[in-house]
Formats: C-alpha cells, structure tokens, sequence
C-alpha cells in the first residue's frame, strides 16, 4: 500500500514519455524535478502516518542494509483509509507491502506536468499526504483540481465512481 505513496513520482517520471499526453494525480505528491518527497513533504507539517509507520533494516546484496516500512496494523484504517469499510481496510493492512525508506531521498528526475496537462484529485481527509502537500503540489503543476471533503489518501477504494470521472475528464481533454 505504501507503494501507492510512490506512484506520482514514477507518474511525474515516466509522463515525459511520448505517447503519455495528461497526467492524473490521486491524492499524490506532485515533485518539481530533483525534488524528493521526503523534501516536498518537509516544507509542511507530517501527516499522522509518519508516526505510525513500522519500520526494519534488511540486508543489502554489497552486505550493508537499508529501511523498509509499513504502516503499523491498528493504525492502518485511521490513517490511510477512514473512509473505507473496516472489513476492507483489515485486510489492506495486513496485504500491504513493504516500501523501501530510501524512496523518499531519491530526487525525481524530471517532471513531466511541466509539458503536459495535470489533473488532481486532492483527499481533503488524508491522514498519509498532507492535503496541503496535495494542495501544493496541485497547484504548481497547473493542474485542473478536484477536491473531495472527507476522502481519505484510499479515495480510489472509498469513491471509485468520483476517481474514475476525474481520469475520464483527464481522457476527454487529451483526445
């Protein structure tokens, strides 16, 4: 699940590929190129997810080690996903996997909203991404915003339907 944390940068990047013609963020950072998220996030106050993530060493094949994380089980609805059913968000926790810490250091190295049109669905609940990051983010990318009161960062679980109209309204204005 943490993973979906990481998902704009990988957008932001690969969006500079030709046949990529929008760019839609859900509940997402939206990095300026060389900017980390970990540096984005750090110009606004953390989200609860930061204290409430579990985290280990695993070993590394040059035999050094390096951070991975989860969000811990018992805060996971709270802070990820409140608006989601409990029977779901219990087995969002425990399916999560885990991210690599290191993630939040690496810099984007290009920023494709700076090329191309952004849409983004900003969760005004969010307990994982500040919505101010989002609002940030949103708003020095250009992009078209949708902002949904009451959404947490599993906007795309809770509210399927308002997701999907945002990426179709993304669809229709690239065509």
């Amino acid at each position: 699940v943490l993973q979906r944390l990481l998902e704009p940068k990988l957008i932001t990047v690969a969006g500079m590929t030709p046949n990529v013609v929008g760019l839609v963020y859900v509940a997402a950072y939206v990095p300026e190129e060389g900017e980390s998220l970990g540096e984005l996030q750090g110009r606004f106050p953390a989200s609860p997810l930061v204290s409430n993530l579990k985290e280990w060493q695993y070993p590394l094949a040059d035999g050094g080690s390096a951070t991975e994380v989860t969000i811990a089980a018992d805060a996971f609805p709270a802070v990820f996903a409140a608006d989601v059913p409990a029977e779901v968000t219990r087995v969002l926790a425990v399916a999560q996997r885990p991210l690599a810490a290191g993630a939040f250091d690496e810099p984007a190295s290009a920023a494709a909203w700076r090329a191309k049109p952004s849409w983004a669905l900003i969760a005004a609940a969010d307990e994982a991404i500040n919505p101010e990051v989002e609002r940030f983010g949103a708003k020095r990318a250009g992009a078209t915003v949708l902002e949904v009161e009451g959404a947490s960062h599993a906007v795309a679980v809770s509210q399927p339907k308002t997701v999907a109209s945002l990426i179709i309204e993304a669809v229709r204005a690239t065509s």
